[in-house]
């Protein structure tokens, strides 16, 4: 960190704490040329990776649209939406990938699903990959249970 008084390119830290939330983090510095001290303010810097959607589009990802959907997959359901929506972005930002497909993100919620309760995943699931008629929704069914059964 470069000292605003003399441009000495060093110096050291004398207090840090979070601010603002721990949204970031406000740090008390000492230089080691010039001895004055100053404050710096450090941001957390999130970002935001990028959807492509089955259409080839793109947007940034939005926690509120997973949500949405996990809401009403989980409804009257022992499952919290909002914790698997919570695990499901952890992975997406801790995978580091700048662009990921709304089909990797579906996959991942039933993941979450598949493993709290049957039939929150099976109504994602429904929507997610897009059931046409009962055979598929049947297959579906048919999977899950004889993965249960072993």
């Amino acid at each position: 960190m470069k000292c605003p008084y003399c441009s000495f390119d060093d110096s050291k830290v004398i207090d840090s704490r979070p601010v603002e939330e721990n949204n970031s983090i406000r740090r008390r510095r000492e230089c080691l040329e010039c001895h004055q001290r100053f404050t710096t303010y450090e941001i957390i810097d999130v970002f935001q990776p990028v959807i492509i959607k089955k259409d080839g589009t793109k947007e940034l990802f939005d926690k509120n649209k997973l949500l949405s959907g996990l809401l009403k997959a989980c409804e009257k359901r022992p499952v919290s939406a909002e914790a698997i929506a919570d695990e499901v972005e952890s992975e997406i930002h801790n995978s580091l990938k700048r662009e990921i497909t709304s089909n990797a993100i579906g996959e991942l919620a039933m993941e979450k699903l598949k493993d709290k309760d049957d039939v929150a995943y099976v109504r994602f699931a429904s929507v997610h990959r897009e059931f046409k008629d009962i055979d598929s929704f049947m297959r579906e069914l048919t999977k899950l249970k004889d993965k249960k059964d072993r």
